[in-house]
This record gives C-alpha cells, sequence and structure tokens, in this order.
C-alpha cells in the first residue's frame, strides 16, 4: 500500500516544505503554504523529452521556420507573435466572465470552418451549455469535437485518440490527476495537470491551450511555476462592465512580449478593434483643462489615450489622491516631483487621475503626459487639443529619451494631430520626415511654460 505524508506547498512559487512556514524561504511572501496530503507511487512531473543522445555544437543545429496557425482574429494573431505555433502550450488567464472561453471557442470555430481537428475538453461546463454559446458566437460550419472530463488520463486518452491539430483545456484548476491525493486546483495537482499537457503537446506536435482562473492580485491560480512552464501566457485586463477588453501577451517564446490585443465585448461575442487609438480617444472632451493624449508603446504598437486629471482644494484633513489605470505610487512621485521642483502647492489639494477606456498603462513614457495634466488641471488652463505628449520624468525634473519616438509620431500624425511635446532628446534622433511640430524640452519647468 502506498504511504501518504503531508507536504506543504507555497501557493505563489511552488516551494515545497516538510513543514508549515510563515515566509516562504523561495519568494519571501507570507502566509502562501498550503496543506496537501501527497501519496509516495511516484515523482510528480512529466518525464524530460530527450531530443538528443549527447550534447550537440549549435552550429550542427538546424532550425526551421516554425509553422503557424492563423486563429482567424487578427488581434490575436498580432499578440501570438503571428498566429498558433504547432505543439505549444499557452495559457490564458483572466477574471471570471471577462471572455476567456469565448475567444478560445471563437478561435475553435475559425479553424474548424478552415478544415482543421480541434478538441475543446471542458470541465466547469456541460456539453449543452457549450452549444448553447457557440451558437450566440456564430455558425460552426464544420465539426468540433466536444468533450467533458476532469480527469488527467481520461483527458490524455482522448488527446492521443482523436490527434486533433488544436485543443483547449478550460480550466486547468478543474482538472486532477488520481495518482495525487490532494484536491483539484491545488498546487500539486495543477504543476502535474500542466507538465502532462506539456509532454503530450510536445510529443505529438499538438497546439494546447488552457485556461487559467485568477485571485484577486491578478495572478493565475496556483504556482508562479506554471507561467514558467508554459510557451505563452496572455492575460485579459479590463472590467467587467466595460465594453473593452485588452488581452496583453505577458510571456511568448515565439514573439514579442507586452503585445496587446483590443476588444469589444458584443453579443455574439469578442469583436476586434482593429484602430484603438481612434477607439479610445471618441468623445474626447475639448478645451477642457487636465485633458492630455499620451502615446505609450505596448509591444510594438504604439497606442494612443487620454489621461485625465482633476486637482481641486481638499475639504478633508488629509488629502485624497486616486488613480485609475495608472500606477498609484507613480502618481505619487510625479506630484512630489511638482511640489519640490516647480513649486506647485499640491499638499491642499485632492487629486484624481483616471486613464479613459478603461485601459493599464505603467510605461515611464507617459509621465509628462500625468505631469501636464495635473499642472494643466491646477491652473486651469487647457491645453491644445492637437497637441501629444510622451516622455520620462525623473525625480530632479528632467524629462528623459524614450524608446520608439518615430512610431509615435507617425501614429499621431496619422490622427490628425498637429504639434507634440516630447524630450529634446528624441527631438535630435527623428530622422523621419513630419508634418507635425516638434517640441523638445529637457526638463518640466520647460513643458510647464507651454500650458
Amino acid at each position: 500500500m502506498a504511504k501518504q505524508k503531508t507536504v506543504y506547498f507555497c501557493s505563489q512559487c511552488g516551494h515545497e516544505s516538510s513543514k508549515w512556514m510563515g515566509q516562504c524561504p523561495a519568494c519571501k511572501q507570507w502566509n502562501t503554504f498550503t496543506e496537501e496530503k501527497v501519496t509516495e507511487t511516484k515523482k510528480g512531473g512529466a518525464k524530460s523529452l530527450k531530443t538528443s543522445a549527447s550534447p550537440m555544437n549549435i552550429s550542427e543545429v538546424t532550425v526551421e521556420n516554425e509553422e503557424r496557425i492563423p486563429t482567424g482574429i487578427h488581434e490575436l494573431d498580432r499578440v501570438l507573435g503571428g498566429g498558433i505555433v504547432k505543439g505549444s502550450l499557452s495559457l490564458v488567464g483572466g477574471d471570471p466572465g471577462i471572455g476567456k472561453s469565448t475567444l478560445l471557442l471563437q478561435v475553435c470555430r475559425n479553424l474548424a470552418n478552415s478544415k482543421r481537428k480541434v478538441l475543446y475538453i471542458s470541465g466547469e461546463e456541460s456539453m449543452h451549455q457549450i452549444k448553447m454559446r457557440a451558437e450566440r458566437i456564430g455558425t460552426f460550419e464544420e465539426e468540433m469535437l466536444l468533450y467533458c472530463e476532469t480527469d488527467l488520463d481520461a483527458i490524455t486518452n482522448a488527446i492521443l485518440k482523436t490527434k486533433p491539430e488544436f485543443a483547449v483545456i478550460d480550466s486547468i484548476q478543474t482538472m486532477y490527476s488520481e495518482d495525487l491525493s490532494s484536491a483539484a486546483g491545488s498546487v500539486s495537482q495543477v504543476r502535474e495537470v500542466t507538465a502532462a499537457m506539456m509532454k503530450v503537446a510536445k510529443e505529438n506536435n499538438i497546439a494546447v491551450f488552457i485556461v487559467g482562473h485568477v485571485t484577486k492580485e491578478g495572478v493565475v491560480a496556483g504556482p508562479r511555476t506554471l507561467e514558467h512552464m508554459v510557451d505563452t501566457v496572455l492575460y485579459f485586463e479590463g472590467e467587467r462592465e466595460a465594453a473593452y477588453r485588452i488581452l496583453r501577451g505577458v510571456k511568448n517564446r515565439f514573439g514579442s512580449t507586452n503585445e496587446i490585443g483590443v476588444f469589444e465585448m458584443c453579443n455574439n461575442g469578442l469583436v476586434e478593434v482593429e484602430n484603438p487609438s481612434k477607439t479610445m480617444l471618441n468623445g474626447r472632451p475639448l478645451d477642457a483643462s487636465g485633458s492630455v493624449v499620451v502615446c505609450s508603446m505596448e509591444g510594438t504598437r504604439p497606442i494612443l489615450i487620454e489621461i485625465q486629471a482633476l486637482v481641486s482644494p481638499t475639504s478633508f484633513q488629509m488629502p485624497r489622491r486616486t488613480a485609475v489605470g495608472i500606477d498609484y505610487n507613480r502618481v505619487n512621485l510625479l506630484m512630489a516631483v511638482l511640489e519640490k521642483r516647480v513649486g506647485l502647492q499640491l499638499g491642499g489639494c485632492d487629486a484624481y487621475v483616471n486613464l479613459a477606456g478603461g485601459m493599464k498603462l505603467g510605461e515611464p513614457a507617459i509621465d509628462l503626459g500625468i505631469i501636464m495634466a495635473i499642472a494643466s488641471s491646477y491652473k486651469n488652463r487647457p491645453i491644445l487639443e492637437d497637441t501629444i505628449i510622451f516622455g520620462e520624468v525623473g525625480l530632479v525634473g528632467e524629462v528623459r529619451a524614450v524608446s520608439g519616438g518615430e512610431a509615435r509620431i507617425k501614429e499621431a500624425q496619422k490622427l490628425g494631430f498637429k504639434r507634440c511635446i516630447l524630450p529634446q532628446a528624441n527631438v535630435d534622433q527623428i530622422k523621419v520626415q513630419t508634418d507635425m511640430r516638434l517640441v523638445g524640452v529637457s526638463n518640466v519647468m520647460e513643458a510647464l511654460d507651454l500650458i
């Protein structure tokens, strides 16, 4: 009879310990250890794939262009780097109801209609429920295989028997292996199932997508090692109440990272937003103080978006600070720069900074835009509506150069902007011919003189 023992796993990094500890020694997180019963029958994890009997010289390794499968959804293909790579394992994470299953079902429909064999495995919905959702998003001209199961061995056998080109696992937290005594969704189960799916994908040249639920912190539930195991990690961003959804590539072994795809949730599923910049700027107020258009590079794509700021005298003992779509600490830092280097008395004012459209941006290039929006609202002086701003701001108040200056200017000119406020260092690097008026600034004081 196999022995059972109690093991403690860190839910963040997957670190294993024989006893409970308050702080994980690996990732230094507190109160992340969970107790699990494991059976000592065999060691978990899939067997390593042997590609060669002995080490090879890099010059002897032949490289072939990987075949990519177009999904029929241009925004998704952009995030993936040109399409789905055969034999790859991809993870799609996001909040409940944000559209993960809907997007993958649309991909299944497009692939099935293009005469490709598709297998959709669900551990959360019945076949009847999947059929109802499929009818809402469009017509399936060709057949698609459905399979409702949570047992890992049964799922593996189904994949090996049907030999599809594309398979979806919805979701990884519902799948379990009978070799482990822990419950489905536990650290050991998620790790074991993912390792098994990785082995199936690589050995049979099948593209597998797995759906992962996220925690309240916005990361995939289970060990962070899950993200390290897969080839591609995609995250859905956006509020459930908002119309727009952002699909961001956090990790991609076959393309650039941090690429984004923009979708709109409609009655018939997710619809692509081909020109996000134009869409995000629709309805922008004109001749209003505190409104600034910035340009952020998301992967290789320039995105124009509006930053709104509202600064008003506080009626509270402690001023309120609110940031939506932008890092809260970054906004506080930039306000401190305005107080120290420019002399704006913001200590007695409430400040609210909002990124329009429901997006989240963290690129330092939007720093100058945040500074200008706050100063514009404080002085109650609007910035010209045909002006776009980008640049990184340091603690001394200097405006530093950012990458992709030419791409940002081209995108702004395409949408009709006439003036660009940018770092002086970027002006000297611009080689492309443009009709836009480029205004270079070296520090925050020079930038605020333009308001």
